[in-house]
């Protein structure tokens, strides 16, 4: 008899994107550092990678994230 519980982390009917298997999952199949999400549909799931390809593009191309440029002391 096992004194403590494992918990899971996530619950059925949240989708997630397995970086490890490369496929969605409903529920806590495989550990959170190997998934994205939670997701509200398997379709949003299944497009988890191109929405990541999206936001990092997006990051990349954000001024206010580069720390390169001079600023303007007067802000």
């Amino acid at each position: 008899m096992a004194l403590f519980k494992k918990r899971a982390v996530g619950k059925p009917g949240e989708w997630y994107y397995c970086l490890h298997h490369r496929k969605v999952e409903e529920g806590p199949e495989c550990p959170a550092k190997d998934r994205f999400g939670p997701y509200r549909t398997a379709g949003e799931a299944g497009r988890a990678m191109e929405t990541a390809r999206e936001r990092n593009a997006d990051w990349e191309t954000d001024p206010r994230w580069h720390d390169d440029t001079p600023q303007d002391p007067e802000r």
